[in-house]
């Protein structure tokens, strides 16, 4: 197997394990096993969809900063702390200098892994709780 290939695989692992921690604890606060079958089956759905959003909005918030739409707040702080440092205006720089190193340290990163991860789950989470609607709600 290609070294490229193993990198992917333990990408799309470690997203799993982390989405089946945050998947494992909702269902551990919620008393799964303690009801029905339909509050079992909510709960299910409750943790596919909670672990699924929070992955998907934390690659959606990767995607935007790599972007480098969150450069203007580390400005703006960098600038509210030379402030308080004696001689910190003197290392003041333009925002224009400043977006354009930053974006030229930065790295592309590939976080497809979090995204597809947690999509799969988000959408396995809207299947169970269809499911539930069609079998349990008006029971």
């Amino acid at each position: 197997m290609k070294q490229e290939t193993k990198v992917k695989l333990i990408k799309y692992a470690v997203c799993v394990g982390v989405e089946a921690v945050i998947a494992f604890l909702v269902i551990w606060s919620k008393g799964f096993f303690t009801d029905s079958a339909a509050v079992n089956l909510q709960i299910l759905a409750d943790a596919f969809f909670v672990a699924g959003i929070l992955m998907t909005l934390i690659a959606g918030m990767l995607f935007v900063s790599g972007e480098g739409a969150l450069i203007g707040i580390g400005f703006v702080l960098r600038n509210v702390v030379l402030a308080f440092i004696p001689m910190g205006r003197a290392r003041h720089e333009l925002y224009v200098d400043y977006r354009a190193r930053k974006l030229g340290e930065a790295k592309k990163r590939n976080n497809s892994s979090i995204l597809v991860t947690g999509l799969i789950f988000l959408i396995i989470g809207i299947l169970l709780t269809g499911i539930w609607y069609v079998k349990f709600y008006n029971a």
